[in-house]
């Protein structure tokens, strides 16, 4: 018996011994030699790993920066180091890095306590995915947020909190890079990147519903309506769906203010008033 498990300790060895040689050759043969470039280009960057450059991590977006032409270059960058890491990077590659204008990541939503009361409670997990398999929301708004926090949960940098006085997310815009990680968690796509605009000057309309009217204010007193009033202010407003969209083309210092006061509902948020009170 004892002879039975010597041999077949004998054959395992063996096998691992040729099995490892194999290996050691394979690994010779297929070795990819590290682009020192590329290494160098990793170490200037945040390590946040968060994909909001389109790459799958930054040793990806690196070895992208590392091996792309001068015109390549000029579409890369970086949300979370931003232009101070892309002049780094640029430097080393001996291009010339593209201003970018910076964007904050905004919520599409003004369904405040207070203007979508709740009509149901919930009980459950405390996770927006899973809760909008299930139902429609506590406030009966199909597109609204759900609060339960997972865009607060996932930021990776800490910019979102939850207001308790208004039961909604806020951004930190100081602390937002941009990163997208609240637009991919969120089940109802309501997180958006904006240009931070002039002075963090800019206007959106800040509701996703796009039930008609009637139906929507019975669910949230500041939803939009379509009533295309904002349309009248500035022609370059889309309605569509009974919901209307402001696009980033339009100036927010030249014309913000008015389209926020046309807006009946409240619907369209516009930044400009908390600045020039500052």
């Amino acid at each position: 018996m004892t002879e039975i498990i010597l041999f077949n300790i004998a054959i395992l060895s063996v096998i691992a011994v040729i099995a490892a040689i194999v290996l050691y050759f394979t690994a010779k043969k297929f070795r990819v030699e590290p682009n020192v470039l590329a290494e160098e280009i990793a170490e200037i960057l945040p390590q946040a790993n968060c994909g909001a450059c389109g790459s799958a991590g930054c040793q990806d977006f690196a070895n992208r920066c590392a091996t792309s032409t001068a015109e390549e270059f000029r579409s890369l960058y970086c949300p979370v180091g931003g232009r101070n890491v892309m002049t780094k990077i640029a430097q080393k590659l001996g291009y010339a890095a593209e201003d970018h204008e910076p964007t904050v990541a905004v919520l599409r939503c003004n369904g405040s306590c207070e203007n979508a009361p709740d009509k149901v409670e919930y009980v459950g997990l405390k996770n927006c995915r899973l809760a909008s398999r299930v139902f429609v929301g506590k406030t009966g708004c199909p597109n609204g947020c759900l609060r339960l926090g997972d865009c607060v949960r996932n930021c990776p940098f800490g910019a979102i909190e939850m207001n308790p006085k208004t039961g909604l997310p806020e951004v930190n815009p100081d602390k937002c890079t941009s990163c997208g990680a609240c637009v991919r968690i969120c089940p109802r796509g309501l997180y958006e990147i904006r240009p931070v605009g002039p002075k963090g000057v800019r206007v959106y309309v800040a509701c996703n519903n796009k039930q008609k009217g009637a139906t929507a204010r019975k669910n949230c007193k500041a939803a939009c309506i379509g009533c295309m009033k904002c349309t009248k202010v500035c022609a370059d407003v889309k309605v569509e769906n009974n919901l209307s969209y402001i696009p980033t083309s339009v100036s927010a210092e030249q014309y913000g203010a008015e389209l926020a006061s046309a807006c009946p509902t409240g619907a369209i948020v516009y930044t400009g008033e908390k600045n020039e009170q500052n």
